[in-house]
């Protein structure tokens, strides 16, 4: 049989105490990793969240930008349809005069004629 001495008995509980300052020494660390990762996780969604806002922004400006150019052409387009509508109206009317004063000057020789 084996006897344990003191010296045997004193090197097991240091190494047990070791072993325990080791894991407190680990855990501690995994604790300090897992609050650098959430923080950088916080980080990271704050400038996704950031960027998101920027790009809308963004977005937003250039469509007001399109839609103010869009409204520039349909006004653009409507006053030259207006002014196109204007033109063909005083045309038609120009001609219409003309055939007037040409049917005026014909119907007395129309009329005299029908007459014979």
């Amino acid at each position: 049989m084996s006897t344990i001495n003191n010296n045997d008995l004193h090197l097991v509980v240091l190494q047990k105490r070791s072993a325990k300052i080791a894991i407190r020494a680990l855990l501690a660390v995994e604790n300090e990793a897992k609050q650098i990762l959430n923080a950088a996780s916080s980080v990271k969604a704050a400038k996704l969240l950031q960027a998101k806002q920027e790009a809308e922004i963004e977005v937003a400006g250039f469509q007001a930008e399109i839609e103010l150019e869009f409204l520039k052409i349909i006004t653009t387009s409507s006053e030259d349809s207006a002014a196109y509508l204007k033109c063909l109206e005083q045309d038609a009317e120009t001609k219409i005069n003309n055939l007037k004063l040409v049917a005026a000057k014909v119907h007395d020789d129309v009329a005299s004629r029908l007459l014979q």
